[in-house]
C-alpha cells in the first residue's frame, strides 16, 4: 500500500511538471523554445525551462508565434486589460480568450484552472501586447524589488560618502503599489555632515483607456535647503499617452497637501499646491534603460511660490539581475526659508540588484 501511494504521488508530480512545460515560442529564425512562460514586460519575455539553471530572456519583437495554456494578466498598447489565455492564429496575430466581469462574479467561488476557457475572445496583432504576467505564479511573480549601494572614501579631509537606493512594488490585476527610498550621508573632517533622504509610497488604480487614479505619500529631508522634513500627500489622475514594448510616456495632475519642518528656527508651515507631472521611460536601447520624471508644484495658498522635482536614472545591466545605475535628483523651490538655497541636487553612481 505504501509503495502504491508513493507511485501515485510520483505520477502526479510528473503530470504537473509535464503540464507546466507546455508553453512554446517560435522565433523569427524558426527556433522553437518550450517551457513555462512567466512574464513579459518592457519588450522582454521570460520563460522557464527544465534544462536550464536560470530563466531564458528574449526580445518580444523576435517572436512570431506563441502557444500557452496559462492564464495571464494581459495589457495591450491601447490600455485594455484582460485575464485569460493567449495563442497565435498566424505569424502576426494572436487570439486572447478572456473572462468578462459577469462570468468572473459567477465563478468567484471557483478557482480558474489552466484548462478552463474564457467566455469571450478577440484577435489582435502580437506586438500590440505590452505586458504579460502568469496569474498562477502567485504572490512572488507580482512582486518587484531593487536595492542599490554606493560608497566612496577620499584621503583628503577623510571624506566619506554612502549612498543607498531601494524600491519595492506589487502589481495586481487592477492596481499597483510602489515604494522607494533614496538616502545619502557625507562626512568630512572639520565640516558639518551632509544628509539627504527622499522616499515615497504610492497606490495606483487602473481605469479604462490607460487612465489611472493615484495617491502618493512623499518625503524629503536635506541639509542644503534646511528641510528637516517635507511630507506631501498627492491625489490625482493620470494617463499613459504612449505605451509600447520600447518606451512609455505618461502624465498626471492633481492636488498636494504640503507639510514642512525646518532645521533652523523657522516655523513649520502647511500649504496647498496643485501638481503636474510627466514621466518617460526608454528600455529598447541595448543594455541601457532610461527613466526620467518631472513634477511641478504651483502653490495654491502661497502667492508666487513654485516648486519642481526632477529625477533621471540611467541603468546598465551587466549581469542577470545586476546593474550599474547613474542617477540624479534635483529639487527646486523659488521661496525657500531664509539662509537656504533655492536648488539642491544629487548625482549618484551605484551598483544594484533587482528582483
Amino acid at each position: 500500500m505504501r509503495h502504491l501511494l508513493l507511485l501515485i504521488f510520483l505520477l502526479s508530480v510528473a503530470i504537473n511538471w509535464a503540464s507546466a512545460q507546455t508553453d512554446s515560442l517560435v522565433f523569427k529564425n524558426k527556433n522553437l523554445l518550450i517551457g513555462e512562460i512567466k512574464s513579459m514586460d518592457r519588450g522582454v519575455i521570460i520563460i522557464e525551462t527544465d534544462y536550464s539553471d536560470s530563466d531564458f530572456k528574449a526580445e518580444w519583437e523576435e517572436i512570431v508565434k506563441i502557444q500557452s495554456r496559462t492564464n495571464f494578466l494581459i495589457t495591450l498598447v491601447d490600455g485594455r486589460r484582460f485575464n485569460g489565455k493567449i495563442r497565435s492564429v498566424s505569424e502576426s496575430e494572436v487570439k486572447i480568450t478572456f473572462y468578462d466581469p459577469e462570468s468572473l462574479i459567477r465563478l468567484k467561488k471557483k478557482q480558474i484552472s489552466k484548462d478552463s476557457e474564457g467566455s469571450e475572445s478577440i484577435i489582435v496583432p502580437i506586438y500590440d501586447i505590452v505586458y504579460l504576467n502568469a496569474l498562477d505564479e502567485g504572490f512572488w511573480s507580482r512582486l518587484s524589488a531593487n536595492i542599490d549601494f554606493g560608497w566612496s572614501l577620499t584621503r583628503a579631509n577623510n571624506l566619506r560618502t554612502v549612498n543607498l537606493r531601494s524600491g519595492l512594488g506589487y502589481l495586481a490585476d487592477r492596481w499597483k503599489f510602489g515604494s522607494s527610498f533614496n538616502g545619502l550621508r557625507s562626512t568630512q573632517d572639520e565640516t558639518e555632515p551632509v544628509r539627504r533622504a527622499d522616499g515615497n509610497i504610492s497606490y495606483v488604480y487602473f481605469l479604462q483607456k490607460d487612465y489611472f487614479l493615484i495617491y502618493d505619500l512623499t518625503y524629503l529631508s536635506n541639509t542644503e535647503q534646511l528641510i528637516a522634513s517635507r511630507v506631501g500627500n498627492k491625489i490625482g489622475i493620470g494617463k499613459y499617452v504612449v505605451r509600447t514594448n520600447k518606451s512609455y510616456f505618461g502624465f498626471q495632475a492633481g492636488v498636494n497637501l504640503n507639510n514642512e519642518q525646518f532645521l533652523d528656527d523657522s516655523p513649520g508651515k502647511r500649504s496647498g499646491e496643485s501638481f503636474l507631472g510627466a514621466e518617460v521611460s526608454l528600455y529598447d536601447i541595448g543594455d541601457l534603460k532610461l527613466l526620467s520624471n518631472l513634477t511641478t508644484y504651483p502653490s495654491l495658498t502661497e502667492k508666487g511660490r513654485f516648486r519642481a522635482d526632477f529625477k533621471l536614472d540611467i541603468k546598465y545591466e551587466f549581469l542577470s539581475d545586476f546593474y550599474i545605475n547613474l542617477g540624479t535628483t534635483v529639487n527646486f523651490d523659488n521661496q525657500p526659508v531664509e539662509s537656504a538655497t533655492t536648488l539642491d541636487y544629487i548625482i549618484q553612481t551605484t551598483v544594484g540588484w533587482s528582483l
